[in-house]
């Protein structure tokens, strides 16, 4: 625990809700998710998640960036390339296999899940670059 970067925590987190609101922005995916769960894509910006929902959307990426940083501590992950494979790993053993339950058992839109897959793949894969290079 004590060979853990906490600000990097910090960081990993802020980056990846910062990416998350850019994501399911306007300018990048919103539109297709709001079309899939057949929401007026027009209404998009006046959309606004309430506080709870940004916080606990916050507090979730830090909890994310801390078991990445113990497993980057862990498994001695200390250059961009390991610190990329393994957030290859994570995503797809953990996120895309859990967002496949989903799929299967609610019958989540495949295009749905490519949006929130995709979302996953790039804060894992960054949130890990961070956490890789950047140790104490």
């Amino acid at each position: 625990m004590n060979k853990i970067n906490f600000w990097a925590v910090i960081v990993a987190a802020v980056v990846a809700f910062v990416l998350g609101a850019l994501w399911y922005g306007p300018f990048l995916f919103g539109k297709a998710y709001l079309e899939v769960r057949a929401v007026n894509p027009a209404a998009i910006a006046d959309m606004r998640p309430p506080a709870w929902e940004l916080v606990g959307e916050f507090a979730k990426n830090l909890v994310v960036a801390f078991v990445i940083a113990y497993f980057v501590v862990r498994l001695g992950v200390g250059d961009w390339k390991s610190a990329l494979q393994l957030g290859l790993w994570i995503w797809v053993g953990f996120q895309a296999m859990l967002l496949m339950g989903a799929v299967l058992h609610e019958h989540m839109p495949w295009t749905l899940y490519a949006i929130h897959a995709g979302d996953a793949l790039v804060k894992t894969l960054l949130m890990t670059v961070i956490l890789g290079v950047w140790r104490k």
